[in-house]
C-alpha cells in the first residue's frame, strides 16, 4: 500500500517524477507551471496560499499526486463559496482554514488526481478525507477537474458552472471558414469589429516563450500589472514567473501583442496544451475599440487554425464570449465537507445551483450565434 505523504515545496520532489503522472497534455499541472508559483513569489501564506501538496508513495517512488493548498480565503479560486464559509460563521463554526485541491489562479479545467490507475486516484480521495480530519480542516475540494463523475463517491458535493469556449466543431480551415458558419447579423459585427481595430493602425504580432525577449515579457507583465491595478486587485504573478515559463515551457507560453508604430500597447498572455490554448490575462496601455476582442479571442482563433488546435478556453465569465462563437460549457468541481449536517444541507444547495445553473445554460445555447447550432 502507497504512503501517503504531505510536501510542502513542490520544487523538492523530483519534476520526472511528477510529471511521469500525468500524459502532458495539460500545461497547469506540470511540475515548471506549478513549481514556479511557489519558486517565484506568486504564492503566499499572507494571500491565503500555503502549498500542502498530497502525495503517494510506493518507497522512494512517486505514484499518485494531488496539487493541494492550505486556504485562509477563498481569493484566486474562481469557485465561489463565500455563501458556505457565512453559514458557518453564522453557526459559530470555522470554515477556514479549509484544504483545496486545484491551479492557483487558473480557472482552467484539467486533471486533479494525478495517478497512473484508478485505485490509486480512489486512494488520493481517501487520503484527502482523513487529511481534513487529522489537520482539523474543515473540507476539501477539488476545483476544475476533469475527471469523470464514476470517480467519485456520493459524499463528495458536485458542483457545476458554466464557461465559454471555442471548438473547431465544423472543421474550419480558416477564420473565413469560421465566420462563414455565423449567422449574417453575428458575421457582420465581427467584421467590423477586426476593421475598426485595424483602421486604428493596430497590428498583431504572436510570439512563443523562445521567441520573445526579455523586453516582451516585461511589457506583458505591465499590462498584466495594469489591468489589476484598475480593478484594485494584487497581481500574484511576477515577472521571474514569466521569465520562467518561457525559458522551461518555450513552445507552451504564447504571447499576443497589439503594436502601432512597431510599439505595444496591449499584450495577451495565453498557454498553449497538446490540442487547446487557453487564455488567461490581458492588458492595455491605451483605449483601442475592439481592441480587447481581437487580441484576447480573434487571433487566439486564428492561432489555434493555424496551429491545429480544437480547442480554446479564453478564461472564466463573460457572457459577451458568446456572440463571437465561444459556446456555454460546463465546468465542474466537487467537494468533502467534514461535518455531516452541513455536508447534507450543502448537497441540497448544489443540486439546486445545478440546476439553477443548467437552465441558464440552455438559455444561453438558444442565443448560439452559428446558422446550424
Amino acid at each position: 500500500m502507497a504512503t501517503p505523504r504531505i510536501v510542502g515545496s513542490l520544487p523538492d520532489v523530483p519534476a520526472a517524477q511528477w510529471d511521469a503522472l500525468h500524459d502532458g497534455s495539460n500545461p497547469f499541472v506540470t511540475h515548471a507551471f506549478l513549481s514556479g508559483l511557489e519558486a517565484h513569489g506568486c504564492l503566499r501564506e499572507e494571500w491565503g496560499w500555503t502549498p500542502h501538496h498530497l502525495t503517494l508513495w510506493d518507497a522512494d517512488r512517486l505514484v499518485a499526486a494531488a496539487p493541494g493548498y492550505i486556504k485562509s480565503n477563498s481569493h484566486g479560486e474562481f469557485v465561489f463559496d463565500h455563501a458556505w464559509a457565512h453559514a458557518y460563521a453564522h453557526h459559530g463554526l470555522e470554515y477556514f482554514p479549509k484544504w483545496l485541491c486545484a491551479v492557483p489562479y487558473s480557472p482552467v479545467t484539467g486533471p486533479r488526481l494525478l495517478a497512473m490507475d484508478d485505485s490509486r486516484r480512489a486512494a488520493l480521495l481517501q487520503a484527502m478525507k482523513a487529511l481534513c480530519e487529522e489537520r482539523h480542516f474543515s473540507s476539501a475540494h477539488i476545483n476544475f477537474h476533469s475527471e469523470p463523475e464514476a470517480t467519485f463517491g456520493p459524499d463528495w458535493i458536485a458542483r457545476t458552472d458554466v464557461q465559454y469556449h471555442w471548438r473547431n466543431a465544423g472543421d474550419w480551415r480558416d477564420f473565413d471558414a469560421f465566420l462563414a458558419a455565423f449567422d449574417h447579423k453575428h458575421r457582420k459585427n465581427i467584421r467590423q469589429e477586426r476593421a475598426r481595430v485595424a483602421r486604428e493602425g493596430v497590428r498583431c504580432r504572436l510570439v512563443h516563450g523562445d521567441e520573445a525577449s526579455d523586453a516582451d515579457l516585461a511589457a506583458m507583465h505591465a499590462f498584466y500589472r495594469r489591468t489589476f491595478a484598475e480593478y484594485g486587485n494584487h497581481p500574484a504573478l511576477t515577472l521571474p514567473f514569466l521569465r520562467h515559463l518561457a525559458a522551461t515551457m518555450p513552445r507552451a507560453l504564447v504571447l499576443m501583442f497589439a503594436e502601432r508604430d512597431d510599439r505595444p500597447i496591449a499584450g495577451a498572455l495565453c498557454l498553449r496544451g497538446r490540442d487547446t490554448l487557453y487564455g488567461r490575462y490581458w492588458g492595455a496601455g491605451e483605449h483601442v475599440p475592439g481592441l480587447h476582442f481581437e487580441l484576447c479571442y480573434y487571433q487566439g482563433i486564428e492561432y489555434c487554425l493555424r496551429e491545429g488546435l480544437t480547442h480554446f478556453e479564453p478564461g472564466a465569465q463573460g457572457e459577451h464570449k458568446l456572440a463571437r462563437g465561444f459556446l456555454p460549457t460546463f465546468v465542474h468541481s466537487r467537494h468533502w465537507i467534514a461535518h455531516p449536517v452541513f455536508r447534507d444541507a450543502l448537497r441540497l444547495w448544489a443540486r439546486e445551483e445545478t440546476a439553477s445553473v443548467q437552465r441558464y445554460a440552455a438559455t444561453l445555447a438558444a442565443h448560439s450565434p452559428f446558422r446550424h447550432a
